[in-house]
């Protein structure tokens, strides 16, 4: 479990400065460039027994590493080196705290890297959910019903008036307004609309909308009939008031809220990834194999 406010993080950076994070994180973690990779697959294994993981940690005091079964433990009691990095996420290690540990100065540099990495690799930027930078706290701060809702906040709890057999619709209607990094998306307008903004094409405007009905603290049921109406437009199997299956609903919603989201291809012409809307990034998967000798 991570921890906040280290002594000896907060002493470390006192008398060495962010340079060693910098360099760790650049070289040896997300790796930003073709010979960081080159260095990181040469250099990064124990020192001691030779292995190359899980959980090798790098020294931010001196060029050293060593995996976490008792080998990074041995290097801080015969130096007196208390921190290490994880080589492998980046979280940073104290050894006299016996936790890992958290600075957000750091985790700036992390993710800096982390997406200087991903450029590097023809990969979009990670999508991350929404945090409030220090003016928006303060606007939070003065509107309070303008929070993010808590867990066990009624905001966002509403209810979907049945037009007919439409249950199948309504309960993935609130599966999806209450999925987080979708909640983040919508509710901090970053969709931008292909059809010049005309709710009345466009599904991802429409499922805008529900999220600001949901979230504006209105107790009132809501009528899902432009919704459905758009389904039946660009979906034309699901028309008809006869009940269908909401697994059958949630797929083809998903394709048509792909088509309408716009998103950018991979740069290194990687067809195994299309596209990075938000509907890909959270809902796409594959498959991956790995073939691992037992030997070596």
């Amino acid at each position: 479990m991570s921890q906040e406010g280290c002594i000896h993080l907060s002493q470390f950076k006192s008398s060495r400065g962010t340079q060693p994070f910098r360099l760790i994180y650049s070289f040896f973690v997300f790796c930003t460039s073709k010979a960081a990779r080159r260095h990181k697959a040469k250099w990064c294994v124990c020192s001691i027994c030779g292995s190359s993981g899980p959980r090798v940690h790098a020294c931010l005091h001196c060029i050293h590493f060593a995996c976490y079964q008792d080998h990074v433990q041995d290097h801080s009691s015969s130096m007196q080196h208390n921190l290490a990095a994880d080589v492998e996420q980046g979280q940073i290690l104290c050894l006299s705290c016996g936790d890992y540990v958290y600075d957000s100065e750091i985790g700036r540099i992390a993710k800096a890297c982390r997406d200087k990495s991903r450029k590097s690799l023809g990969l979009e930027t990670e999508y991350r959910s929404w945090q409030p930078d220090e003016t928006e706290m303060t606007l939070l701060q003065t509107h309070p019903k303008r929070r993010r809702p808590t867990p066990n906040s009624t905001i966002g709890l509403r209810g979907l008036i049945n037009l007919g057999n439409t249950c199948f619709m309504s309960c993935i209607v609130q599966a999806l307004t209450h999925t987080p990094l979708l909640r983040d998306y919508f509710l901090s307008d970053k969709h931008i609309c292909q059809f010049n903004n005309d709710a009345a094409r466009c599904l991802v405007c429409e499922i805008s909308r529900l999220f600001q009905e949901f979230y504006s603290g209105n107790k009132a049921p809501l009528i899902l009939h432009k919704l459905l109406h758009l389904i039946w437009t660009h979906a034309r199997h699901l028309a008809g008031y006869e009940q269908q299956d909401a697994h059958e609903f949630f797929i083809a919603a998903l394709d048509v809220l792909h088509r309408h989201c716009q998103g950018n291809p991979p740069s290194n012409g990687d067809s195994t990834h299309t596209c990075s809307c938000i509907i890909d990034q959270i809902f796409t998967g594959g498959l991956q194999s790995d073939v691992v000798c037992q030997a070596c």
